[in-house]
């Protein structure tokens, strides 16, 4: 398994065709963003996104041009969108200028313009949940970064992840610029492959909690080496895939290969806590353990969470 794995991941070329580009705008030229500019950021953003769409029909794209045309809606509070090759999108749910606690949700592979409904299906999900208790939160859906594809050479090493990691850690900073609450808490919730980005970015990052879920491993063989002052957590469910991917690294031909140590060993060091049976892509299913856990981190309601 583990020569086929390797095999896989550096010799056999890719079987699907490169895509061809998608013509979009240049993203929009923002105002500083603060509490006092997000509904103007907003606006731009979607103005965008409506210019993005057009080009995109024009092109012939119908599928692109209606995912960019449902993030031109009054309903979307886009931070930002750029609609060129694969597309990047960060998007609040919430009032984020008043948010006591915030949550940023950081996708996975195979995640894109194309594929954005179900990423932001997650976040609104973990919003509703949240707000159940406390309405002053706040969920960020981040695809700031062109996440691999999962048939790919790319999965299975840091590149994406080293490229991604300098722009989310820059993200965390600024948004304690927007946020009117000082002491407003902020967690990062990274799935899959988007936990090897939180754990690249994990060094000097001001957050509260870093949440792994699903973890093909961080890259990392223990959590203390994140060098993170954040809560770091872990949870898989019974059925996710992910519990099968070898938990190996090694160097091949010049490339690492693999993110070593599964972060649900006890030999990893983090909290772990309860996923209930749900499958890779189950972890903000609305009524899941794993939701009533993640709401709980993000909430800072620790001593309830229900530990693996």
């Amino acid at each position: 398994m583990l020569a086929t794995l390797i095999t896989a991941a550096v010799v056999l070329p890719l079987s699907a065709a490169a895509r061809p580009a998608i013509p979009a705008p240049p993203p929009a030229t923002l105002p500083h963003l603060s509490a006092a500019t997000l509904d103007k950021a907003y606006a731009a953003n979607r103005a965008n996104a409506a210019e993005a769409a057009r080009m995109a029909a024009a092109h012939g794209d119908k599928h692109r041009a209606a995912a960019d045309r449902s993030l031109a809606t009054p309903a979307h509070h886009l931070l930002r969108f750029d609609g060129r090759g694969e597309g990047q999108v960060t998007e609040v749910f919430g009032d984020l200028a008043h948010a006591d606690h915030i949550a940023v949700l950081v996708p996975g592979s195979d995640t894109s313009l194309d594929t954005y409904a179900r990423f932001r299906a997650e976040a609104t999900a973990l919003h509703h949940e949240l707000t159940r208790t406390d309405p002053r939160t706040a969920v960020i859906a981040w695809l700031g970064y062109q996440t691999p594809d999962t048939i790919s050479t790319t999965v299975t090493t840091t590149g994406r992840a080293d490229q991604a990691a300098p722009q989310l850690r820059e993200f965390i900073r600024r948004l304690k610029g927007i946020a009117d609450q000082d002491e407003a808490t902020v967690s990062l919730l990274c799935h899959s492959y988007g936990s090897v980005v939180c754990a690249r970015a994990a060094t000097d990052l001001d957050a509260t909690d870093l949440v792994l879920l699903g973890s093909p491993g961080t890259g990392a063989d223990t959590a203390a080496a994140l060098h993170t002052r954040a809560r770091v957590w872990a949870a898989r469910g019974t059925d996710d895939w992910v519990a099968d991917v070898p938990h190996i690294k090694t160097d091949l031909f010049g490339t690492t290969i693999g993110f070593g140590t599964d972060p649900m060993s006890p030999s990893f060091g983090a909290n772990r806590f309860a996923a209930g049976d749900g499958g890779h892509s189950d972890y903000f299913d609305p009524g899941s353990v794993s939701l009533t856990n993640l709401a709980r981190i993000v909430l800072g309601d620790t001593s309830e969470v229900t530990r693996a």
